[in-house]
């Protein structure tokens, strides 16, 4: 009996110890586990816990994760949202308006806003489509060039017109010269008076005398000698040693080739005139501008010498060919220049004037041309500033008109609108690096959702 009482306390101590160690066990396993949950969450929950970075509002490329100021010119740095969008811009924009890629919602309280210099402007009605505007430059009028030259050898005694850019009036006298061959016509000429003198006394010959005076009155005249010279000669019945040319229109005299004393052959150039009193203007047209641009259409000229005065012409020709370098269209306009002013090599802006229509209109500061889409930023109110893609028209003047992606009466920013873009790109980088991080394939996985039922 003592045997087995004491084979069963054994067995009972050794029992009674297991069960122990396993409640033991089992206690210490699962608040090990509970423990392991809670760090994970933990650990999910700073994962997801956005990053505070900061950068420089002058120069959005200074950036790191700690206060200070800016290396390049002192500033201190502001904290920027790594993830860059505001609820408004998750939703897509304004109205249901997809998002511009690459960019995102930028936030500026005002004391930055005054510092960058920012405006705005706001959408707004009125005429567009109605003037063109390009740049033109002054240049002769080819149709009123005249070549001065001479008809016989001859040599120079005397210049009346010794420089270029001297102005002449139609008849002011240019140079005399003294040619052997246009002191024979002289006398041929009187000889040929005396002729028909002396055959018209006879009666049947009167015509042929006529007939030799017409000949050699006509070879005077072929030769340019004036009619005021040959008209001399019939009344004095003298020849001229040196005949004296007179100028056959009025103008500025732009070449000469002429001193006293030289010698010229048959077909030499002494003079080349111009007559400035009407000019043409040479100006560009882009293709896409062509289809509105008409001969005969209105056109003003505004130079920097004459400010506050304007030119009035119209479009006088357009060049069938395109230039394939600049993709433009040559224009010629013809301009009035009764006062001299318009001077050929000068440059200036040149507007032309169609027929305007109603739209909505921008300035065209406020627009940002990336080449494939235009961008404007608009003021959302307290400091919010939101990219939008438009559709343009016609340029008026300095405004533009706008087809599709903005309403009457918002605000687009007109200065400062590329540092705001410099910004809006820096917050669509940093909330791409933040999504990508957040999703990366060695990001913590978070916690089962249940444990019921686990046993140890």
């Amino acid at each position: 009996m003592s045997h087995a009482h004491r084979r069963f306390g054994i067995a009972t101590v050794l029992a009674i110890a297991l069960l122990c160690s396993a409640v033991v066990g089992g206690a210490a396993y699962w608040l090990g586990h509970r423990a392991s949950e809670r760090d994970a969450g933990a650990g999910a929950e700073a994962q997801r816990a956005p990053q505070v970075r900061y950068h420089c509002p002058m120069h959005p490329s200074i950036i790191q994760d700690h206060p200070g100021t800016c290396p390049i010119c002192g500033m201190d740095l502001i904290p920027v949202d790594p993830v860059g969008e505001s609820p408004r811009e998750a939703e897509g924009g304004r109205g249901g308006a997809p998002a511009v890629e690459g960019r995102a919602i930028v936030d500026i309280d005002p004391a930055r806003q005054q510092l960058i210099g920012l405006t705005t402007a706001p959408v707004t009605v009125g005429p567009v489509g109605g003037a063109w505007r390009t740049f033109g430059r002054v240049a002769v009028d080819e149709t009123r060039v005249r070549h001065i030259n001479v008809k016989v050898p001859g040599f120079i005694e005397r210049i009346h017109v010794d420089y270029v850019g001297k102005s002449v009036r139609e008849g002011d006298p240019l140079f005399a010269v003294y040619s052997p061959e246009l002191l024979s016509a002289q006398e041929e000429y009187l000889l040929a008076l005396r002729t028909r003198g002396a055959l018209g006394r006879g009666g049947a010959l009167a015509d042929d005398g006529e007939a030799l005076v017409r000949s050699a009155r006509r070879k005077l005249s072929l030769w340019d000698v004036p009619e005021s010279e040959i008209e001399r000669l019939e009344q004095t019945g003298e020849t001229s040693k040196t005949l004296t040319f007179y100028s056959p229109v009025s103008g500025v005299v732009t070449k000469k080739d002429i001193v006293e004393g030289m010698k010229l052959e048959a077909g030499a150039m002494p003079y080349e005139i111009v007559d400035l009193s009407s000019v043409w203007v040479l100006a560009d047209i882009y293709e896409g501008e062509l289809q509105h641009v008409k001969v005969g259409m209105p056109a003003s000229l505004t130079l920097n010498a004459f400010p506050n005065h304007e030119f009035k012409g119209r479009v006088l020709f357009m060049d069938p060919l395109l230039d394939p370098q600049t993709r433009t269209v040559k224009v010629r306009l013809a301009f009035p220049n009764p006062s001299g002013d318009l001077r050929p090599e000068m440059f200036g802006e040149v507007v032309l004037h169609g027929e305007p229509r109603e739209g909505l209109r921008i300035p065209q500061d406020a627009v940002l041309d990336s080449g494939t889409e235009k961008i404007v930023f608009v003021s959302l109110g307290h400091g919010k500033f939101e990219p939008r893609k438009v559709r343009l028209g016609l340029v008026n003047g300095h405004d533009v008109e706008v087809v599709s992606g903005l309403a009457l009466g918002e605000q687009v920013v007109t200065r400062a609108n590329f540092l705001i873009d410099s910004e809006s790109k820096l917050r669509a980088s940093l909330a791409e690096v933040s999504t990508a991080a957040g999703s990366a394939p060695g990001a913590p996985a978070p916690p089962p959702a249940s444990h019921e039922g686990h046993r140890p």
